[in-house]
């Protein structure tokens, strides 16, 4: 997984900002959308769109020096679609969506990961002040390698069985739990770990 201390804003349908952190760059890209419920939150619809995303994620790369193509930005949203029915399929868990096989993992989704993961990635410098940095120019490809490569690394990792899905009941954010004791169970305190305690204190006071 990219060890590089993050976190991405993300906006709910309501207009609140909150950051998440996944703690893994192929969990952040799930946030650009998906199948089923994830559609309503689709950010990719131009190249750009692309660019932008890699901006605001852990990449951090500038957008003026990421050329995506229209190629590259439909490999994104197979990609990223694909990555979601794969992690569903570790975490037995299922959003929302009208379509009961939207989350079902099939073979052609680890081709789709492998092929990815198999294309050059970004390429990493280290700058005298010890600070690593990623060469640009780059490509929307290199981009998507990077993010199948941690992908890769995650399922085939120590963490792989520490996928979880948020635990409110209305919020299906994906991240992995590098906690010490594996107990995280929340997206965010900032949001819904908060929105949890708030609920708790009232059901006492109710009480």
């Amino acid at each position: 997984m990219t060890d590089v201390a993050s976190g991405i804003t993300l906006v709910s349908l309501r207009g609140t900002s909150f950051l998440f952190d996944p703690g893994a760059l192929c969990l952040e890209f799930l946030t650009t959308g998906g199948p089923g419920i994830g559609a309503r939150y689709e950010v990719m619809h131009a190249p750009a769109d692309l660019a932008d995303w890699l901006a605001r994620s852990r990449l951090r790369l500038d957008p003026a020096q990421v050329d995506v193509q229209p190629a590259e930005l439909a490999d994104a949203r197979r990609l990223r679609d694909a990555l979601w029915r794969l992690v569903c399929a570790r975490t037995g868990t299922r959003p929302p969506a009208e379509t009961p096989t939207d989350f079902d993992a099939t073979p052609d989704d680890l081709d789709i990961l492998n092929e990815a993961a198999a294309a050059a990635p970004l390429a990493p410098r280290l700058d005298p002040d010890g600070t690593r940095r990623w060469v640009l120019p780059a490509s929307g490809r290199q981009a998507l390698a990077s993010i199948a490569r941690d992908a890769v690394e995650l399922f085939s990792g120590p963490y792989a069985d520490r996928i979880r899905e948020c635990g409110a009941h209305n919020c299906y954010l994906v991240f992995v739990d590098t906690s010490r004791p594996g107990r995280r169970r929340w997206c965010s305190m900032e949001r819904c770990g908060n929105r949890h305690k708030i609920r708790s204190l009232r059901a006492r006071q109710e009480s």
